[in-house]
């Protein structure tokens, strides 16, 4: 099995999971660098208009936005697949990280350099990174789970504590690229410039330390050792048992309400993220605030509202939510957020040459992430937690699956603003904005009361193990396997 090496623990939990906060939080700020002008960059006018982009129109940007960030979570079903057969999550890590940094430098070639063929870098840059994100992201996500054992109580807090390594690089990403493109005079290649060298710090990280805090975790391909402690043939296959089947169905059903929820979300970095930068009044003191910084709001909540969040549940204490209720809360904190928007809408009064009052975005961001951190990190320890072994990388994929349906679902609902005059943009955003709302709503409802059944087919999977339970599923398994069709070629 996976054995950390004796280095001690910091905080409660192995050193190997500041390792993968690290590496994590680097290559979160190049991601969100990139996702956070991604957009502002296509729109932007072409270098002999006097501006920095490639002139797309609204919906054209937002369209692209769909299946890039689509892509970007359906990929991980492969990387995942790759690393628990072949390459082991380690060096899919590195692999994809070497990918994703040469895809953002490829996004901040000037243009001048490749005069004509500007287009085809750009998309020879968002394929690199692409491919580069499938190897990297299901991998780093399992290898936090693998630090610990079944029914250690403290995966749950280190799945927290990995989350706000994500958002503290999401949120210095917002800040820092915005800054970095205003020194450039407005050039956003120059972000993606500073998205690519973060990337390259979370490789350095995790190859200097990674063999001394890690040990062999990552090393040996999870499929590969499954079979082995298992003392199976190669080649030979072992069907799901009843209790697998059932775990894996909650994993189906919870991500289909995923679905739903991100499909909410990530209008923050695509439909918001123009509503911020043509239709909200930015100005504060006499500074105008970047587009961009908004994008670090989210991150920001989510830093110092995650540890009272935590605290609530842990002061809960068995009144603690499952995870189902969690996911419906989720939702529906979701759908408030989007209230606020809608009274955005309203402020503009059908008129789009109004401004209208941050107020509306900050409030929105906040209920947004009070949704995210009921949900988000309780995906990933839920998957870790109810995924069999010999399919761990495999269905962290399959849950980012889900995450790129809904990218894909979130651009696409975007880009329903059109690209006509912003009267008319103003207009579909109320429409968009008070759907998003009643949908998020509606999901929670429907989710909470099937949240009791979604627990009992865990199987007691989110209770810590006893000794009983533990005895009851290793016969139900032997008694499973020991039947012939249990076993398929």
């Amino acid at each position: 099995m996976n054995t950390p090496p004796r280095v001690g623990d910091f905080l409660g939990h192995p050193k190997g999971l500041f390792l993968l906060f690290g590496t994590e939080l680097w290559e979160r700020f190049s991601y969100y660098a990139m996702r956070a002008i991604l957009v502002l960059y296509l729109v932007d006018q072409v270098q002999a208009e006097g501006g920095h982009g490639l002139g797309w129109t609204n919906a054209e940007a937002l369209r692209l936005y769909a299946w890039f960030t689509g892509l970007v979570y359906i990929t991980p079903l492969i990387g995942g697949w790759l690393a628990d057969n072949y390459l082991g999550q380690r060096k899919a890590i590195l692999l994809g990280g070497a990918l994703m940094a040469a895809g953002q430098f490829l996004l901040g070639t000037p243009h001048a350099w490749v005069p004509g063929m500007e287009i085809t870098v750009f998309y020879l840059g968002i394929a690199t990174l692409v491919a580069g994100n499938g190897l990297f992201k299901p991998n780093i996500s399992t290898m936090v789970g693998d630090l610990y054992a079944q029914g250690d109580h403290r995966r749950d807090g280190a799945f927290t504590i990995f989350y706000m390594g994500i958002n503290v690089g999401a949120a210095l990403s917002g800040i820092v690229v915005g800054i970095v493109v205003a020194m450039w005079d407005g050039n956003w290649q120059a972000g993606f410039v500073c998205a690519g060298i973060g990337m390259l710090l979370s490789l350095v990280i995790q190859a200097v330390w990674a063999r001394k805090l890690l040990g062999d975790i990552g090393i040996e391909p999870a499929a590969q050792r499954d079979r082995r402690e298992n003392a199976r043939a190669l080649g030979e296959r072992v069907a799901l048992t009843p209790v697998e089947r059932d775990r894996l169905k909650v994993i189906l059903v919870l991500g289909l309400f995923t679905i739903v929820f991100w499909a909410g979300f990530e209008q923050a970095g695509g439909l918001m993220n123009i509503y911020t930068h043509e239709f909200t009044d930015r100005v504060l003191l006499g500074f105008e605030i970047p587009t961009t910084w908004f994008q670090s709001l989210n991150p920001v909540f989510i830093v110092v509202f995650a540890p009272v969040i935590a605290a609530i549940w842990v002061k809960l204490g068995s009144r603690e939510p499952t995870s189902p209720v969690k996911f419906a809360m989720g939702l529906a904190l979701l759908g408030v957020g989007f209230l606020f928007m809608v009274g955005a809408v309203l402020e503009q009064g059908g008129d789009a040459s109004v401004k209208t009052s941050m107020m509306w975005l900050v409030g929105a961001y906040f209920f947004h992430t009070m949704g995210e951190l009921c949900l988000s990190p309780i995906g990933l320890s839920m998957v870790t937690k109810l995924a069999p072994l010999r399919l761990a990388s495999l269905m962290m994929g399959a849950w980012f699956g889900f995450i790129a349906l809904a990218n894909y679902a979130a651009g696409f609902i975007g880009s329903l603003i059109g690209h006509g005059d912003t009267q008319s943009q103003v207009e579909n955003a109320m429409s968009i904005f008070g759907g998003l709302a009643a949908a998020a709503i509606i999901a929670g409802v429907v989710l909470w009361f099937l949240a009791d059944k979604l627990v009992d087919w865990m199987h007691g999977a989110e209770s810590k193990v006893n000794v009983d339970q533990l005895e009851d599923e290793v016969a139900v398994t032997a008694a499973h396997e020991a039947l012939p069709e249990s076993r398929t070629p």
